[in-house]
């Protein structure tokens, strides 16, 4: 199968909606299957307003539509609503081709808290993208039940994973040498610093040890400037991040908005416990009840209990995600762009492969 993967997020953006494209294309490779990603890297580009970090395509469309003539894909995935996602949208219309979408990131709150734009309206604009989508796949099944109240249709569940060779379990937490000798516990957050994520909530916590985080974004030099204290380390190579979870007693998740949060999966198959709000991501990447961690209305007290949790017991609930899985779910989600066509088929060999990596 060939598949044209269009993205407004990739590579050297650092977030989960990366992390995960860039695992499901390595996933989809492996069992020979052709994905062409376009990017916003091919393209002219200008920074995000109201997001610094994040670099968008300026006016993609002639190229775009050049790109996937050229490609000639059998099946064709819009993973963000961005202006990338927005040109092949067009000329999926245009050309009468069938096509999937995803819902990563509840970007209606983030453009609420970023540019003002109240949430009705955000919704009614990302409700119109998805609308003639022949599937959009979501992370969670809260997720799922909140679009589907607000209107939107076709949705289908899909999960993400984690790469358990690379976050390797720790039975102890590990010194991580950058940083020296911490006072303990050591309290770690790891994403992007920007409106959505509640950072101040975790940062405002009057609790013992030490406070770590790693990230990037439009917030973070106010936050820095008003937490002096905090132990602030920026963007790191994942295999430093990896020894960043090993060193942390417990990984808090202050956002209240999270589609899923790749980050405490990383966290837990360290043997890192979460704390975090029972809210959708939460939910489903922690467990409910939780197993990973703790979830609790109140953060403090979540973090308390959490550094409770034997660390085995964090790594065996990271343990029911896996890339080959997510893999395998997306894969059945998608459409031939032309509906009279199918798709090439080692679907069953890709069935037999992915559930034997799972």
């Amino acid at each position: 199968m060939k598949l044209a993967l269009i993205t407004d997020a990739w590579q050297p953006q650092v977030n989960g909606v990366v992390t995960t494209l860039v695992e499901l294309v390595r996933e989809l490779e492996g069992l020979g299957h052709v994905v062409e990603v376009i990017h916003p890297g091919l393209f002219p580009t200008r920074p995000c307003p109201g997001y610094a970090g994040i670099d968008l395509a300026v006016r993609p469309a002639k190229a775009l539509a050049q790109m996937l003539d050229a490609c000639a894909p059998d099946a064709i995935h819009l993973a963000t609503e961005g202006p990338l996602g927005w040109a092949a949208r067009s000329y999926c219309r245009k050309h009468k081709l069938a096509f999937t979408t995803a819902y990563h990131t509840r970007f209606p709150e983030i453009l609420q808290a970023a540019l003002k734009i109240p949430l009705w309206m955000g919704y009614a604009l990302f409700r119109h993208f998805h609308k003639p989508s022949s599937g959009v796949m979501v992370p969670t099944p809260s997720v799922l039940r909140m679009l589907d109240a607000k209107g939107f249709r076709n949705l289908r569940s899909w999960t993400h994973g984690v790469d358990m060779q690379l976050f390797q379990y720790q039975e102890v937490p590990k010194v991580y040498p950058a940083l020296g000798v911490l006072a303990r516990p050591v309290s770690l957050f790891v994403g992007r610093v920007s409106y959505e994520k509640n950072i101040a909530a975790f940062l405002d916590m009057d609790v013992p040890g030490t406070k770590v985080v790693c990230g990037v974004g439009p917030l973070e030099a106010s936050l820095r400037e008003r937490y002096p204290h905090v132990r602030w380390l920026g963007v790191l190579p994942r295999d430093e991040l990896a020894k960043v979870y090993a060193a942390a007693d417990v990984f808090v998740m202050p956002s209240r908005s999270e589609t899923f949060g790749l980050v405490m999966l990383e966290a837990m198959a360290c043997g890192t416990p979460v704390a975090a709000y029972p809210v959708e991501g939460p939910n489903e990447v922690v467990g409910t009840p939780a197993q990973g961690g703790v979830l609790d209305d109140d953060l403090t007290a979540a973090w308390y209990a959490a550094l409770a949790v034997p660390r085995h017991e964090a790594r065996t609930r990271a343990l029911h995600f896996s890339w080959a899985y997510a893999s395998l779910l997306f894969a059945g989600h998608l459409v031939p762009t032309h509906t009279a066509r199918t798709l090439p088929q080692p679907v069953a060999q890709d069935v037999t492969q992915l559930s034997s990596r799972a």
